[in-house]
């Protein structure tokens, strides 16, 4: 098949018409769909429509990594004509001095799943564990399309889940456990240590609730940062099938595709068979109202955490805000820093444990 020729009168009508067509070099890319996604803002994207964008990917500020530059390739449409080419790099040259194309430049081919490591028209989650040594790198190749794991059709539908379904399951119950901690504690004889001692037990007032609930959203911080570094990017050997699938179904699909808007929150069904035991271990450990107190500082940090994770790969924070920079730290762990960079909702874990991206790499988008 013939390669697709765009002419410079097609890339100034698809751009006057709201599409956001980008040059670079002699390629077009047509990456309308992904301006609301872009790490540096939807106006960043907007601003350069009809333009050639290799400045801009090899930075400075901020030069691209091999994975975004190959996510780009996803919107391929074709080649410019070879003389209107001339005459757009020209009339760039006009207004600003531009940078000799480097012939090293690495050039990725457009992703076709026909020829992928896996075959795309079945559920991935049976095929990815027979990748062996070529799984770590595939998984982390992301891709701008929806993953199907399982086979059965409900099976499927419990393993995706809208944002908003998160907050109906779990802001009430955080609203009704929040108020029974505090009117059992109002109460005045809920008491620490009353197993062991009478004389020295230690009452816990009502206003004892709010630094628990801040514990426990501490406490769930460091379990967040936990569970996505060491179980979330465990490093499964080439040779456990078992272990690829699982790390697949937990995490590896979302690295795979991150921008699968199913997949960005946790199912509140499989979420239960975490959260209910964690439920029953404060009870056990802790007097009731104490421990409830703890465990729904949690849950509050694990919605939290959802919510910031979903907005952090859909959401438009203003430029120059934290979000806007905490959004561009987890992108840059999706697409260059697997290894590090695993706080979602804030970095202070990253920091003591030194797993931090470093400062040369977050610069501004």
């Amino acid at each position: 098949m013939a390669e697709r020729r765009v002419t410079a009168a097609e890339l100034r009508d698809r751009c006057s018409a709201g599409a956001c067509w980008l040059l670079r070099g002699s390629s077009v890319y047509d990456v309308s769909g992904f301006v609301k996604l872009h790490p540096g803002g939807e106006q960043l994207l907007q601003d350069r429509a009809g333009t050639d964008i290799q400045r801009d990917l090899d930075g400075p500020p901020h030069r691209h990594s091999d994975n975004a530059l190959r996510w780009l390739q996803q919107y391929y449409v074709g080649e410019m004509e070879p003389e209107e080419q001339q005459h757009l790099r020209e009339r760039r040259n006009h207004s600003t001095k531009q940078l000799p194309h480097d012939p090293n430049t690495i050039q990725f081919k457009t992703f076709n799943p026909e020829k992928d490591l896996v075959d795309w028209e079945k559920p991935l989650l049976w095929q990815v564990g027979h990748l062996r040594e070529k799984y770590d790198e595939w998984v982390h190749q992301p891709v701008d399309r929806p993953i199907r794991l399982f086979q059965s059709d409900l099976v499927e539908w419990c393993s995706k889940t809208a944002w908003y379904i998160v907050l109906a399951v779990w802001v009430p119950a955080i609203v009704y456990l929040s108020w029974y901690c505090l009117s059992e504690l109002a109460r005045g004889d809920i008491k620490l240590f009353a197993s062991f001692t009478t004389e020295y037990s230690i009452a816990v007032r009502v206003f004892c609730f709010f630094p628990l609930f801040f514990l426990g959203m501490m406490v769930w911080s460091l379990m967040e940062y936990g569970i996505h570094r060491y179980i979330f990017h465990m490093n499964p050997p080439a040779s456990n099938y078992f272990l690829i699938t699982l790390h697949f179904m937990l995490h590896g699909q979302h690295h795979k595709a991150p921008f699968d808007s199913s997949r960005l929150v946790f199912p509140p069904v499989p979420a239960s068979f975490v959260i209910i035991p964690l439920y029953v271990l404060v009870q056990v450990i802790f007097p009731q109202v104490v421990g409830l107190s703890l465990f729904v500082g949690g849950l509050f940090g694990y919605v939290a955490y959802d919510m910031t994770h979903y907005y952090l790969h859909y959401g438009s924070p203003s430029k120059g805000s934290y979000l806007a920079w905490l959004k561009s730290y987890h992108v840059r762990h999706h697409f260059e820093h697997q290894k590090t960079g695993f706080g979602i909702t804030s970095t202070l874990w990253d920091r003591p444990f030194n797993t931090l991206i470093p400062k040369d790499a977050i610069k501004e988008y």
